[in-house]
This record gives C-alpha cells, structure tokens and sequence, in this order.
C-alpha cells in the first residue's frame, strides 16, 4: 500500500474505475454474442439486437475502453450479411 495520501486516494479511484470499465465491457461482449446468434439463426429480432449492439460499442468508445478501430472493425461484423 502507498505511504503518499494523494496516492492512497487515487488508487480507490483507479478501482473503482476498473470495475465500471470491466462491468461495460462485459455488457458490450455479451451483446455483440447475442446480436452474432439471433444473426446467425435469422431471428426475427436481429436488427433490434444488432441496433443495441451497435449504440454499445459507440458507448465503449465514447468511454475509452476500447480503441476506434476495434469499435469499427466490431460493427463492421454485425452489419456485414
């Protein structure tokens, strides 16, 4: 553990932050996973779930817990036929 108090406070900071980007990107795998199945399987809600897909990886984006070329490259999947 850090002697320097400022240190000691950026360090909860820095944890909790890790939690919340790792929460986020959880919730964008687990929704690109099922936009890719209902895809695959021709479901009658793919464009719903590839539209809530979509407005997560721009939301992933937008928070910095991923690249922009890995948010392309992601939506660039769910759009392709």
């Amino acid at each position: 553990m850090a002697n320097i108090k400022s240190q000691e406070k950026r360090t909860k900071t820095n944890e909790k932050s890790r939690l919340a980007n790792k929460s986020l990107r959880s919730e964008v795998k687990t929704a690109i996973k099922k936009a890719m199945i209902a895809k695959s399987e021709n479901a009658a809600n793919k464009d719903e779930l590839i539209k809530d897909a979509v407005s997560l990886i721009d939301k992933g984006y937008s928070k910095g817990i991923m690249k922009i070329n890995k948010a392309a490259r992601e939506k660039s999947r769910l759009m392709s036929i």
